[in-house]
């Protein structure tokens, strides 16, 4: 309900981008955190910032999770920060100079967090706990159960004398938003809350700069709504998008989204569903900086190719799926038979089967259960404005730690890396990718370059090639000769090309570059 057309509602990118797919350790339930939180206040040099040192001592040490799954904690609340693409690119730098556990653990040491923020990250967590049973039976998250044994029915009258500081409040920033009215731009929490209309419903003291936590539950309450700028709304009253390559095939269920004509940075979202047999391509401003989820595509090829700041793919089929450089992460789940190739400093993978995917990536990618044959492979490609796009969102070539996955089991368990689940493709399977649009910039090779391998076997591929047309060459065919040699080179060619399913490909490739489509989209009334 909103109070005076003042609204309060929950931020997307905490959301999207914050819990780890899969269950908790029990270990990060309410009750322990709640533990976390007291020890934080007692002790010095934890708050108002925790240090990764402190944080893999209560991580290790109190709540006896892993070193590789506290950083993973760590990390991962890191990547909604915002940091400059500058900032990034000096930390990839340093990290790309260290040689040992010993250096890079001294990198690490310099790293620190907001305390109160980092908690309701790991709070979030809990996100993926929630079954539609316990929903059906009526437990709500977080559960009664989950409550501190310590709390007793008395803490629970006194409750109204709490009060709750500027600076608790502050840290809600990370959760929630809103705005003074319809139009007017979305603003923290805090600033709603401390000054303006809010300010005395909510009850806030200058004096002591606290609220009363009853007093302030119930404005929240009051002025809580749906975010503006969600799926939901993106559906509603989102405008369309007008895409390079929009060929023969179905589009009649096809649904194409966009909010990033309203919406602010970090709720930017494009939608894209029930793609079916078509080739979409898109490189505009429209895109940067946008959360993109496509969700049902089926033998489709999809190349976004702007800097993103986050992507999803959900039950998506038969596809291939080519991104601009993604700022935060990508996140596969329950898709079947995809080909993805990107930037993306994460790549997370769950509940997936026959999924291949080239990345370039400074974390390692995270395989979460219920995955089955996936290959993970080298970059393998390149687009003009691909090094721009990269260093814009912060990205650099090293470290890649694209070969070096990391699985994680049910509530957290990390898992031996000799799990089954996956396998590094073959040099011998190896094939270069070319992005077949013309764009301008001046990237002309694989950011980085190939992993020696693999390098290797492309040259030893264009080695025969020469050898095939050194013999082509010597056998001094006739005019007929060639011809019908010619001839049976095309059908061989065409038969492969239906088995491989590359003829519906190249078939929907149209001559007119992403350059002319810019130009024509400002024409456009219907869509952009």
């Amino acid at each position: 309900m909103e109070a005076d057309g003042i609204s309060i509602w929950p931020r997307m990118e905490p959301f999207l981008l914050g819990p780890l797919q899969v269950a908790p350790p029990p270990k990060l339930s309410l009750h322990y955190l709640r533990k976390m939180a007291i020890y934080v206040q007692t002790r010095d040099g934890c708050c108002p910032a925790l240090g990764w040192p402190m944080w893999r001592h209560i991580a290790c040490g109190k709540l006896q999770l892993v070193e590789e799954l506290a950083w993973l904690y760590f990390e991962s609340f890191d990547l909604l920060l915002g940091h400059s693409a500058e900032e990034r690119l000096e930390w990839a730098e340093c990290l790309s100079q260290c040689s040992c556990k010993a250096e890079l653990d001294q990198q690490r040491n310099k790293l620190s967090v907001d305390t109160l923020q980092f908690l309701l990250f790991l709070f979030i967590q809990q996100l993926n706990r929630v079954s539609l049973r316990t929903s059906l039976i009526g437990e709500e998250w977080p559960s009664p159960r989950s409550r501190c044994p310590s709390s007793s029915d008395r803490d629970v009258k006194t409750s109204s004398h709490n009060k709750v500081s500027l600076e608790a409040v502050r840290s809600l920033d990370l959760l929630l938003e809103g705005s003074l009215g319809p139009e007017k731009p979305p603003l923290p929490l805090h600033r709603l809350l401390s000054r303006g209309p809010l300010q005395t419903q909510a009850g806030y003291s200058p004096l002591s700069r606290s609220f009363p936590l009853h007093q302030l539950l119930s404005c929240l309450q009051q002025c809580l709504t749906l975010n503006p700028f969600g799926i939901t709304a993106c559906l509603h009253s989102g405008k369309k998008l007008a895409w390079a390559q929009q060929v023969e095939g179905s589009m009649k269920r096809a649904k194409i989204a966009r909010n990033t004509h309203m919406a602010p940075a970090g709720s930017k979202m494009v939608l894209m569903s029930q793609v079916f047999k078509q080739t979409l391509a898109k490189a505009s401003d429209k895109l940067t900086g946008a959360n993109v989820k496509i969700h049902r595509c089926s033998a489709a090829f999809i190349y976004l190719l702007s800097p993103l700041r986050s992507v999803t793919l959900d039950k998506c089929r038969d596809s291939t799926v080519v991104l601009g450089p993604v700022e935060t992460s990508v996140h596969i789940h329950s898709c079947q038979n995809v080909r993805l190739v990107c930037v993306a400093r994460r790549i997370s993978v769950g509940s997936s089967s026959r999924c291949t995917i080239h990345t370039l990536t400074p974390t390692r990618p995270l395989l979460l259960p219920g995955n089955t044959d996936i290959t993970l492979g080298p970059f393998h490609t390149f687009y003009p404005s691909l090094e721009d796009h990269m260093a814009s969102v912060g990205l650099a070539v090293v470290p890649n730690a694209w070969d070096c996955p990391s699985l994680l089991g049910t509530e957290g368990v990390i898992q031996q890396t000799d799990s089954c689940c996956y396998h590094l493709l073959p040099p011998s399977q190896f094939h270069m990718m070319a992005v077949p649009f013309q764009m301008e910039g001046d990237t002309c090779e694989v950011p980085g370059g190939l992993p020696p391998a693999y390098q290797a076997a492309v040259v030893e591929k264009q080695k025969r090639i020469q050898s095939w047309q050194r013999t082509v060459m010597e056998a001094r065919l006739s005019k007929e000769q060639k011809k019908l040699f010619q001839d049976l080179v095309e059908v061989r060619f065409h038969e492969w090309l239906l088995a491989s399913g590359h003829r519906q490909e190249l078939d929907s490739l149209a001559p007119p570059t992403l350059a002319d489509l810019r130009a024509e989209e400002g024409h456009s009334p219907h869509t952009a």
